[in-house]
This record gives structure tokens, C-alpha cells and sequence, in this order.
């Protein structure tokens, strides 16, 4: 389509001009607004098996490698403690958090004799939904997200994903028996890969009808030039054509009709429906990525947004190891943002909420959204974006859910170059992104 390939490209240039990875002399992040209460993201980077479709920091596992960091990211939590943060609720990201049960125990413990947190939130793999990890996690943690990504085992093996957390069988017995155990199970499934088929994808939505998670995302695959090569040698070449179709495929099966099982939260998220078409169970923070603008994050390799800056922290695990240490935050870069950039992604998070407040927009920026990115709104405008387009707010069309996507997806492929930005300071064999057939041990040199 040709509106997705303009779109693509243009956001494709515009994160490569903005977001660039600069040297920084802070050693700590901003100081907290005034009776501000935060999200803190919280980054473990050891998997046992590494995607390759991946870019986040990760590194293959090892016990001896990954105890020491952890004990880091609790001192550089403390950290932000000491600068007077305020933290209400907390998300947890890898990597696989969960790889070491007794560790991230005592992580979130220490994080709630910290603060009065509301929330929890952390991902894991279906390889983990059994005991002790339930028992575990119960209480500690209110929302888990497992990756699926498919139930297909064909695809499974392709992703070397099949043997290490089971086949599309044992997981949905897995699904079953977690989904007591926290507020909200999120299925976390992606689509068009080049393998999958129509009749793969209607599959999957099948088994997401009938696994009984309260929620699930589907997003779609996206690449950044670092897992390009590996992904057209493992997975196949992909087919962007076929992206608008299966995404109507999905939002039509999941949220269409007179009883749909599912309504939208976000442009790719999906929050079940009970029998009478209630949601009964609403959440206090229903979308983490999207429920805060302004957030600390901790952790090697994750990043923060403050203050109108992203603020990347060390990808090297001896370095971020030696900086806590040292009694400073391992922080080895910054991208600092326009106003026109901020702009473009308020508009952006705010249409991937499925509502923009014009008024809202206003007030934070001092002009309205048509004065402050005229050409955004006219393109959306062009290709019949907005199902509603009044002096208040936006809501969006079919096409305008699917145009927002591409934008969506462009971005977080942008935020994986920043990443990649971050890994070429690095030397030896930390700069190396690996995959689960890459060499397992030459990544971390401690």
C-alpha cells in the first residue's frame, strides 16, 4: 500500500535524525517533578534463548553473571529512592525477568519496602508459568505478560522457541492454569511473520478465544538493521504487502461484530469482555508502554524518558556493574528531544490510545495540533484517518488504526537503532548481538 510505504519511510527518517545517541557527563538522572508519582521500568537481560528477531539488550544466561547484576539494579533502584523519586507502580522487562525466581523476589520486595506500590508488572516465557514461579509471583506480581508470539508449533521451531518453552499445546495448559493467579494474564502474540498463513493466523485467534487471558497484544513483526540479516536467514523475507490484511483479520475477529469477545484498549491491544459485553475488570493502569510519558528506568540497556531527554543506560554488564559501584548511574548517552519531537510522539501515543485530546495537546504545547504538525494531520486527513475530527478530539478509522501501527511499529524499530547506537560503543565481544545459535559465552567478558 502505498500510504504504509510513505508512512514507513518518513517515520524511518525521522527517528534516524532524532533519535541519536549522544555522550553525556550526568552521572544521575533529573531530579523529580513536585508530588509526581512514577512508573520505573526495571531491565533484565538474560535469556536462555535469543530471538532472532530480538534487539534489546539481552545476553544468554548465567547464573554467576546475572546474581551480581541484580544486586547492581537494587542498588541503583536505591539510587533513584535517594533522589527523592516517588514510585507507584513498576514494570518489569528483559530479556526474561523471571530467569532467576529467587532474585527478582527480592527485588520487587526491596522495591515495596521502598514505596507504596500499587502495581506490578513484569514479562515472562511460557516455560514458567508452572511452580514454583506461580506460587512465587502471586501477590508480588499483578500483571504478567507471557510471549507467545504464536501457538504455531511449525513457527515455534522456526523461532527456536518449541523445545525450550513447549509446543502451542503445552502452553495453552500452561495459560489455563496461571490465569487465577494474577489480575491480568496478557497473551503477547505477533503476526506476519513470513512464514505465517491466513490459516495460521486465524489459529491463533482461535486459541487466544479459548486460552481465557484476560488480555492480549498483537503486534506486528518489525526489524532494525541489526537483526535484519539473521531474521531473513532464520525466519524468511518479509512481506510487508501482507500486514494491512492480517491486521484486519485480526481487529475484525477479535473486536467486530454484534457480540465481539474483545475490545480495543490500544491500536494492537485487546482487553477481554465478559458475557454481557462488560469489562469487569478494569485495571488501574491498563497499558504500561502507553500509561506513562515520563518514566525512570533502571537496569543495563534500558532507557529513560525525562525531561524532555531519553537517557541510555551502559549495554555492558561489567561496565554497569562497575558505575553502580563506583556510586553513580550508568549512564553512558542521551538523545535529547525537540519540541516538534515531542509533539510527534504525543500525537503518536495518544492516536495509539485510540483517543488524542486536542485540548490536552493544547495546553502542553501552547498550539494546536493543526498549527504544530500541520503535515502530520494532513496526511491522516488525506487518507481518511479520523473517525471523529472535531475541535476537541481525534478518533480513529479502520484505516487510521492500521496507519498509526505503521507508525507505531517505525517507532520502536527507530528506538531498536538507538539501541544499536549504544552496542557499537561497546568492545570485544559485548558488541556482538547475538541469537540462539550464536556462541552462548563470549558476550559477557566479566
Amino acid at each position: 500500500m502505498l500510504s504504509e510505504r510513505f508512512l514507513t519511510k518518513l517515520v524511518k527518517t525521522m527517528t534516524r535524525h532524532t533519535l541519536t545517541l549522544k555522550p553525556t557527563s550526568e552521572t544521575f538522572m533529573p531530579k523529580p517533578e513536585e508530588n509526581r508519582r512514577y512508573m520505573l521500568y526495571m531491565h533484565v537481560p538474560f535469556c536462555e534463548r535469543l530471538c532472532p528477531y530480538c534487539s534489546f539488550n539481552r545476553y544468554t544466561y548465567r547464573e554467576e553473571v546475572a546474581r551480581p547484576y541484580f544486586e547492581s539494579m537494587r542498588k541503583e533502584m536505591l539510587m533513584l529512592r535517594d533522589l527523592g523519586y516517588d514510585i507507584e507502580s513498576i514494570y518489569v522487562g528483559g530479556g526474561t525477568p523471571t530467569i532467576m525466581l529467587d532474585e527478582l523476589c527480592e527485588t520487587l520486595d526491596l522495591a515495596r519496602d521502598t514505596w507504596n506500590i500499587e502495581e506490578v508488572a513484569s514479562e515472562t516465557n511460557p516455560n514458567h508459568l508452572v511452580q514454583p514461579w506461580l506460587d512465587k509471583m502471586h501477590g508480588r506480581v499483578q500483571r504478567l505478560s507471557v510471549g507467545v508470539q504464536s501457538f504455531n508449533n511449525e513457527l515455534l521451531k522456526t523461532m527456536d522457541r518449541y523445545y525450550k518453552y513447549g509446543s502451542g499445546e503445552v502452553i495453552m495448559e500452561r495459560i489455563a492454569q496461571a490465569v487465577p493467579y494474577f489480575d491480568s494474564l496478557n497473551v503477547d502474540m505477533i503476526f506476519n511473520f513470513p512464514t505465517q498463513t491466513e490459516d495460521m493466523l486465524f489459529a491463533d485467534l482461535e486459541h487466544i478465544a479459548m486460552c481465557g487471558a484476560r488480555q492480549t497484544t498483537f503486534s506486528p513483526l518489525y526489524i532494525s538493521g541489526a537483526t535484519a540479516d539473521n531474521m531473513n536467514r532464520t525466519l524468511g523475507k518479509m512481506d510487508w504487502k501482507r500486514e494491512l490484511r492480517f491486521y484486519r483479520i485480526i481487529d475484525g475477529v477479535l473486536a467486530e461484530g454484534a457480540h465481539p469477545l474483545f475490545r480495543r484498549e490500544t491500536v494492537w491491544t485487546f482487553n477481554r469482555l465478559g458475557a454481557d459485553g462488560s469489562d469487569d475488570h478494569a485495571l488501574i493502569h491498563d497499558e504500561y508502554q502507553t500509561s506513562y510519558v515520563d518514566y525512570p528506568a533502571i537496569g543495563s540497556g534500558s532507557i529513560t524518558h525525562l525531561a524532555g531527554a531519553l537517557y541510555v543506560n551502559d549495554f555492558s554488564i561489567s561496565d554497569y556493574n562497575r558505575h553502580i559501584e563506583e556510586g553513580r548511574m550508568p549512564i553512558m548517552g542521551k538523545s535529547t528531544l525537540s519540541k516538534r519531537d515531542l509533539m510527534r510522539y504525543n500525537f503518536l501515543l495518544n492516536l495509539y490510545r485510540l483517543r488524542f485530546d486536542k485540548r490536552a495537546f493544547r495546553d502542553e504545547f501552547g498550539v494546536s495540533v493543526e498549527f504544530g504538525l500541520p503535515a502530520e494531520m494532513a496526511f491522516m486527513r488525506l487518507n481518511g484517518a479520523f473517525a471523529t475530527d472535531t475541535k476537541d478530539e481525534l478518533t480513529l478509522t479502520e484505516m487510521g488504526r492500521y496507519l498509526v501501527l505503521v507508525m507505531y511499529r517505525q517507532f520502536l524499530s527507530g528506538m531498536n537503532n538507538l539501541r544499536e547506537q549504544a552496542r557499537a560503543e561497546l568492545s570485544g565481544s559485548e558488541r556482538q548481538l547475538l541469537f540462539g545459535n550464536g556462541t552462548i559465552y563470549t558476550n559477557m567478558d566479566e
